[in-house]
């Protein structure tokens, strides 16, 4: 899937660990626009037809047993049809060697070659999470995102109404931050959003009163995360005297980010509530609620209020997707 988003390949290389064998410039000036990978057996084998450039290309075993078992002059026509394609960039995995005539080629049509120890499926498998990660499609929203038991809880609301100091409260109690005032949110699949902080204010607080803290420092690295999965989003908005308010949670209300549903709720703020306790409880019943237990329809069914309550297949639907 091509892209509007791009990672150089220097940074592919760093958090990847690869190795660099051959690149015609600085990798920091070369970028990926693709996440999607491909192994070239095929054109290897001399059928080029469909063959997508944007893609990074792996060599493995098989790639590289096949190539060996060619005389010279077949082998040097078959990475010519393959190279002269100029894919994006090439791995070579399991550590296999290459000889002066794949590297000349290689130079000749200015295609960056990287190789690694690993096996091929898992390196493919693994780079290609990550290249889902890096070209996501993104927006940035002011809140809080903090994991709460496991679930990522985006924390919305004004500014002033206590997010971050809420944070702070559920860092206390063993929950860990990852973002606060800005969260970068990626949609790095069709049924999943994946929030982080902006590099130059990952793990710190403003507090207001108290000013900025960094919450790693001041609180150890098992009080930071770097991502984390949009699982809720709760809505802090000062109580209106008057307003109805949910009090069974029986309907599931969503909101809608970048295309996908995410599970929500609105939490009134007042002097007297504490809203880390309810954001705490609000991500264990979240996570209740897609096992298919709702405590408010088993409620109503034992006092006898209907004969029986069963979800909507819509409701199901937004709660099988997480």
């Amino acid at each position: 899937m091509v892209s509007k988003y791009s990672v150089s390949i220097a940074k592919i290389i760093k958090d990847n660990s690869f190795e660099i064998v051959y690149t015609p410039k600085d990798p920091s000036e070369l970028y990926v626009i693709s996440s999607d990978v491909s192994r070239p057996g095929l054109i290897l084998a001399g059928y080029s037809d469909f063959f997508d450039s944007d893609r990074i290309e792996f060599l493995g075993l098989a790639e590289m047993e096949y190539l060996n078992s060619l005389e010279r002059d077949a082998k040097l026509k078959s990475l010519e049809n393959f190279l002269s394609k100029k894919p994006v960039m090439l791995v070579i995995t399991r550590g296999h060697d290459y000889d002066d005539d794949f590297i000349a080629i290689a130079e000749k049509y200015k295609v960056p070659v990287l190789r690694t120890q690993m096996s091929t499926s898992p390196c493919m498998s693994n780079l290609i999470a990550y290249l889902n990660v890096e070209l996501a499609e993104r927006i940035t929203r002011h809140g809080v995102l903090v994991e709460v038991a496991g679930e990522g809880m985006l924390i919305l609301g004004d500014s002033g109404v206590g997010k971050s100091e809420t944070a702070l409260e559920l860092i206390k109690r063993g929950h860990r931050l990852i973002a606060d005032d800005a969260v970068e949110i990626r949609r790095v699949s069709e049924r999943s959003l994946v929030g982080s902080a902006p590099d130059n204010i990952r793990h710190f607080i403003e507090l207001r009163g108290v000013g900025v803290i960094n919450a790693r420092k001041a609180f150890g690295m098992g009080a930071v995360k770097m991502t984390q999965k949009i699982d809720m989003i709760v809505e802090l908005e000062p109580w209106e005297a008057g307003k109805a308010y949910d009090r069974l949670g029986l309907d599931d209300e969503t909101r809608e980010i970048l295309g996908i549903k995410i599970p929500s709720m609105v939490v009134p703020v007042k002097p007297g509530r504490n809203l880390s306790i309810i954001i705490e409880t609000a991500a264990l019943n979240n996570r209740l609620k897609r096992t298919g237990y709702n405590a408010a329809r088993e409620l109503l069914h034992g006092l006898g209020m209907v004969e029986d309550i069963v979800p909507q297949q819509e409701e199901l639907d937004i709660w099988h997707k997480y």
